[in-house]
């Protein structure tokens, strides 16, 4: 239900021409091709099957100043398109899904005790969690730079 808020958000800003002001330096950035994104806007990079995972700028935008974030565990086991944590903000709350399967490896905990670092940075200093990937090949069923922009300017 929580989740209905940040999509209806989204879609607004999707309708108002926001999307295509999404994130210049990330359409810019090397790191980029390395991303890829869930329909919920997570993202995920990996590197040596460790995925690390946050949300889009697109996302942040859309929640507003976050102000609580809550994260999952060290150690714990999660599935691709799992509810594994919660992000606040002074607009809405959401849901944060894993893009990936495997066991989480590290939280952010500086994005937990400082939310605003998601805002600030949300695809270096504000991800979320890191998991050791448990199946590689679930990163091609998600979307790739170009096709989450396609997605975003669709929706």
């Amino acid at each position: 239900m929580v989740m209905c808020s940040v999509l209806r958000v989204t879609s607004r800003l999707a309708r108002s021409g926001l999307a295509a002001q999404c994130c210049q330096r990330a359409l810019y950035s090397t790191e980029n091709k390395t991303r890829f994104y869930t329909k919920k806007h997570e993202w995920v990079s990996v590197t040596d099957n460790i995925g690390t995972v946050g949300i889009s700028n697109y996302a942040q935008e859309a929640l507003g100043e976050v102000v609580y974030v809550q994260l999952p565990d060290v150690g714990k086991e999660v599935a691709a398109g799992d509810e594994c944590g919660a992000l606040e903000s002074v607009k809405a709350a959401g849901e944060v899904y894993s893009p990936v399967s495997g066991t989480v490896t590290e939280k952010n905990t500086a994005a937990e005790s400082k939310p605003a670092l998601i805002n600030k940075s949300c695809y270096e200093e504000g991800w979320l969690f890191r998991v050791q990937l448990s199946n590689k090949e679930e990163v091609t069923q998600l979307m790739d730079q170009a096709a989450y922009d396609k997605y975003l300017e669709e929706h």
